[in-house]
């Protein structure tokens, strides 16, 4: 089916007061993991392309998108592409013509007034074209393999009075708030500030999305659904899965060289990792 895009899934999220999940995407087993993962499940989904991503791809944008917007068209849920945590402005401009319909513009690292001034102008120029923008507000933190800020450090949590002049003076779309998650964890153990969480959704009329998700228990993530979160973003939990799956195949076959076998195995345990997700998410129960 044609791409879907970013915006249309999340704001029918939003309405329906669930969330769509994204899943961030490194290698083609990946992409193919995702889209059947989310076909055995019935449900739409977000494929990202991460900045980190498109850098360890030798700085190389499109063969990584063009070959996911093949496989999304061959789909048979509905399927977007978006472009994750950008700060270069260069790479932000590639968007359009790689098949993106969103992007997150990252300027959460720089003081408040150069995030917002800074998200603004990338806003204004997103939208110029066509293209629904994300932005963050506080730090999530753990990108890079930096450690995430501590709960209480000035500027760890997004502060629902400054989330909304920032909404309304950048013009995004969404935005991703710090609630206690973090990325690149590779235990459950996240435990996310839910009155904060209710606090932002009050606030705003834009859409939450939560980042780090891998690190959040499933009861948290129904929880964080449940009190506002429109959008899902998931990178580390697909690598844990694939990486334990071919160390576990490799370990019992140590005489194995053909890559087909051990990536076969790696992308069927994402497709299995997708689905229990999207399961995870799908119905978590009324707002209040």
């Amino acid at each position: 089916m044609p791409l879907a895009t970013t915006g249309e899934l999340v704001t029918r999220a939003a309405t329906a007061r669930s969330a769509v999940p994204a899943f961030n995407v490194i290698t083609l087993e990946h992409v193919e993991a995702v889209i059947t993962g989310a076909e055995s499940a019935g449900a739409p989904v977000v494929l990202q392309v991460s900045e980190n991503a498109v850098r360890f791809r030798h700085g190389r944008l499109l063969p990584l998108a063009r070959a996911a917007v093949a496989a999304a068209e061959r789909a048979a849920v509905p399927v977007a592409l978006h472009l994750d945590h950008v700060q270069s402005d260069e790479l932000l401009r590639q968007a359009p013509g790689a098949g993106f319909s969103s992007v997150m513009y990252d300027a959460a690292r720089q003081a408040y007034a150069g995030n917002l001034a800074a998200t603004r102008a990338a806003a204004a120029w997103a939208h110029d074209r066509g293209l629904w923008i994300e932005a963050e507000l506080g730090q999530i933190g753990g990108k890079d393999g930096r450690p995430a800020l501590d709960a209480h450090a000035p500027g760890a949590r997004t502060d629902p009075d400054q989330a909304r002049d920032f909404v309304a003076r950048t013009g995004v779309d969404a935005l991703a708030v710090a609630v206690g998650s973090a990325h690149a964890m590779t235990t459950r153990t996240a435990v996310l500030d839910h009155g904060l969480l209710g606090r932002l959704a009050a606030a705003l009329t834009v859409p939450l999305v939560l980042h780090g998700s891998s690190g959040v228990p499933d009861e948290g993530l129904v929880a964080a659904v449940r009190g506002g979160i429109a959008k899902v973003n998931i990178g580390t939990a697909l690598n844990i899965a694939m990486t334990g799956a071919i160390r576990a195949f490799l370990t019992a076959r140590p005489e194995a060289v053909d890559s087909r076998k051990y990536l076969g195995v790696g992308r069927e345990a994402m497709a299995r990792e997708v689905t229990r997700i999207i399961d995870v998410l799908t119905d978590p129960g009324p707002r209040p």
